[in-house]
C-alpha cells in the first residue's frame, strides 16, 4: 500500500483518534481544575487531607478518571500505529512505546492517590502515626504524583514529535499542521528535561508553556482527524500542481 492508498482501517483508526484525542484533553481537564486543584492546596497538608476526607468520592471521581485517561492513550496509541505504520513501521512502534510509558506514570499516579487516601482512612495500623505524620505522608504521596507526571512529559512529547514528523511525511493531515506538531512537541521535551536537569527550570519558562502548545497542537489534530479524517497524498499534491490557465 502507497502513501497516496488509504484504507479503510486506517479511516477508522483516523475518527477513533480523533475522538480519543479530545476525550482525553477532557478527562483531564475534569481531574485536574474540576477536583484536583480544588481539594489540594500547595504548601499545606492539613487543609489538603480536611478536603480529600470531606470529599472523598470525588477524590475517588479523580482516581477513576486517571485510570480512564490511561484506557483512553492505550487506544489512541493503537490507532495512531494503525494510520501511521505504512509510513514508517519503526518510528510508529516507538511512538507507541513512548506514550505506553506516559500511560504507566499515569497509572503511578492513581496508585499515588490510593495511597494517600489509605494514610487518611480508618485502617487499625494507623495510630501507630499522629495525625499531623499522616496528613504529611499522604500530601507526600500527592506530591510523587506530579514527578510521575514530569517523568512521563518526556515520554508524550518524544511520541508527539515522532507521530508528528510521520503526519509531515504522510501528508495525511495539513503540513503546517503537522510542523506546529514537531516543533511544539520538541519544545516540550526539551522542557521536560531542562526541568530535571535544573528543578528551578520553572523560573525561567513556566510550567503551563512546557505543554500548552503541544497541548493545542493535538486538540487541533482530534478536531481534524474527527472532521476531516485523512487525505491521501495525491489530493494535496493536486492542489499544489494546479496551474491557471493565461488569460
Amino acid at each position: 500500500m502507497t502513501l497516496s492508498t488509504i484504507d479503510e482501517p486506517q479511516r477508522k483508526a483516523a475518527k477513533v483518534a480523533g475522538f480519543a484525542f479530545l476525550f482525553a484533553m477532557a478527562i483531564v481537564v475534569i481531574a485536574n481544575y474540576g477536583i484536583n486543584f480544588r481539594l489540594i492546596i500547595p504548601g499545606n497538608a492539613v487543609d489538603t487531607a480536611r478536603n480529600i476526607v470531606a470529599h472523598e468520592t470525588l477524590f475517588r471521581i479523580n482516581i477513576a478518571c486517571n485510570l480512564i485517561y490511561v484506557v483512553t492513550v492505550v487506544v489512541l496509541l493503537a490507532a495512531l500505529y494503525v494510520i501511521l505504520k505504512p509510513v514508517n513501521r519503526t518510528l510508529a512502534l516507538v511512538a507507541a512505546f513512548c506514550r505506553l510509558v506516559l500511560t504507566l506514570m499515569w497509572g503511578v499516579t492513581a496508585l499515588n492517590a490510593l495511597s494517600a487516601l489509605r494514610l487518611l482512612g480508618d485502617a487499625a495500623y494507623l495510630p501507630v502515626f499522629n495525625a499531623d505524620q499522616l496528613q504529611s505522608l499522604a500530601r507526600l504521596h500527592l506530591a510523587a504524583s506530579w514527578d510521575a507526571y514530569y517523568v512521563g512529559l518526556p515520554f508524550w512529547g518524544l511520541a508527539s514529535t515522532v507521530c508528528s514528523y510521520l503526519w509531515f511525511k504522510s501528508r495525511y493531515i495539513p503540513r503546517a499542521l503537522a510542523a506546529f506538531g514537531v516543533i511544539s512537541s520538541a519544545w516540550c521535551v526539551i522542557c521536560a528535561f531542562a526541568f530535571i536537569v535544573f528543578p528551578h527550570f520553572d523560573v525561567m519558562v513556566g510550567l503551563s508553556w512546557f505543554d500548552v502548545p503541544m497541548v493545542i497542537f493535538e486538540i487541533a489534530l482530534g478536531l481534524w482527524l474527527l472532521i476531516k479524517g485523512l487525505r491521501p497524498v495525491g489530493i494535496a499534491d493536486r492542489g499544489a500542481n494546479v496551474v491557471e490557465p493565461l488569460m
